[in-house]
């Protein structure tokens, strides 16, 4: 299960522009991928930073970041975003990789390695950088709604001119996040196409 991750340091807010990276603060620094236990991450990067300031090595190392999104999850019939790590298990660490830095962070607790091949960590382009944490910029304009729903199932409508209507459900698009519900009204029954936010589950 992926780590509930508080907003702040724990996401990219505010420190990547959409599409673009920040430029480095040190033309030396690369990007790489840390491998940690899956649901550490937070804990992984804290443990990061202060080791690097330990050994002095501030001046080798830039931002570590957890990559991270918005997910809706509805409780008791209410909408609440939480961010998750959308990566689970990696770190981004952006440095001017040594030898002494590699030991650093390889040693650091709940750190399984580098990726890349063997002991040799591979750099990220600053592409595949941008898309990762591209992405997390464009999720946070539409958080993804975390809750499933089944053809027959019994829902309520929540929202809209059918608000409080009981019906079935017909047919659901996970890619659009909408759902198609058989209502009763007037004795006959009609398709309502409503997004997933808008209906809530009947305890049967």
């Amino acid at each position: 299960m992926a780590e509930e991750i508080e907003n702040g340091n724990g996401g990219v807010a505010g420190e990547v522009s959409p599409g673009q990276l920040e430029p480095a603060a040190n033309e030396r620094f690369k990007w790489y991928i840390i491998h940690a236990y899956s649901g550490f991450e937070r804990k992984v990067r804290e443990s990061i930073e202060s080791r690097v300031q330990a050994f002095g090595l501030q001046n080798k190392i830039g931002r570590v970041m957890i990559p991270t999104e918005p997910v809706t999850e509805i409780v008791n019939g209410k909408k609440r975003t939480v961010e998750r790590v959308f990566l689970p298990g990696y770190v981004l660490v952006e440095m001017d990789l040594d030898n002494d830095l590699w030991h650093v962070i390889k040693n650091t607790p709940r750190v399984t390695g580098f990726l890349g091949t063997g002991d040799k960590p591979v750099a990220l382009s600053e592409e595949e950088v941008s898309s990762i944490l591209f992405r997390s910029e464009t999720a946070k304009d539409k958080p993804r709604i975390k809750i499933k729903f089944a053809k027959n199932e019994s829902v309520r409508i929540t929202e809209g001119p059918f608000a409080n209507f009981n019906g079935v459900i017909d047919e659901v698009n996970e890619d659009r996040e909408t759902v198609k519900v058989m209502v009763t009204i007037f004795g006959r029954s009609t398709p309502v196409e409503l997004e997933f936010g808008k209906v809530e589950k009947v305890e049967q």
